[in-house]
């Protein structure tokens, strides 16, 4: 390592640890439990005299430090939003619970003979809209009004609801 290299490490160092509090401070912006504050800061400090050498001589080593910091609470972030919560290391420990897809099978093939016994223009009409098509191009394609696709569409529903025994109580459809 060259001597400019350990004096400039040497004294990035002492710079560091002056910065402490300020990093301190700024983790618990994105940190609530003061532990984690903690580790957040240990992690970019360590991060930062890892890499101590990136360091631009007459940048702002706060700088530096905070966006390190930002850069490692978003990575983590981001990680521990893919990870399931409580599974810690090697995901292979982790045993996590599958459920059962049988009774969605049953279930679909159930919705699927209730559309089938819909009339042609509720079920026509309901298809189009739950496959993505807006009430608009539905009407267009039907050749008729959009209040008449919307009232289609929304007795399709409410027979196929009849039909599969989930019939809203008289209280819960004046709520929709």
């Amino acid at each position: 390592m060259p001597t400019v290299t350990v004096a400039k490490a040497c004294s990035a160092q002492a710079e560091i640890i002056s910065l402490l509090p300020a990093l301190k401070a700024f983790a618990r912006r994105f940190e609530r439990v003061e532990s984690d504050a903690d580790d957040l800061v240990q992690e970019t400090v360590s991060k930062a005299l890892c890499h101590i050498e990136q360091f631009q001589d007459g940048t702002s080593l706060k700088s530096w430090l905070f966006t390190i910091m930002r850069n490692t609470y978003c990575s983590s972030y981001k990680r521990r939003k893919r990870e399931p919560v409580g599974c810690v290391g090697d995901l292979t420990d982790c045993q996590m619970p599958v459920k059962s897809t049988q009774e969605w099978s049953v279930r679909a093939l159930d919705v699927q003979a209730a559309i089938d016994k819909l009339g042609a223009s509720h079920r026509h009409a309901l298809m189009l809209v739950v496959n993505g098509t807006s009430y608009e191009e539905a009407a267009a394609i039907c050749d008729c009004q959009v209040g008449t696709i919307k009232s289609r569409v929304s007795r399709a529903r409410n027979h196929l609801l009849e039909m599969l025994g989930e019939t809203q109580s008289s209280e819960a459809a004046s709520l929709h």
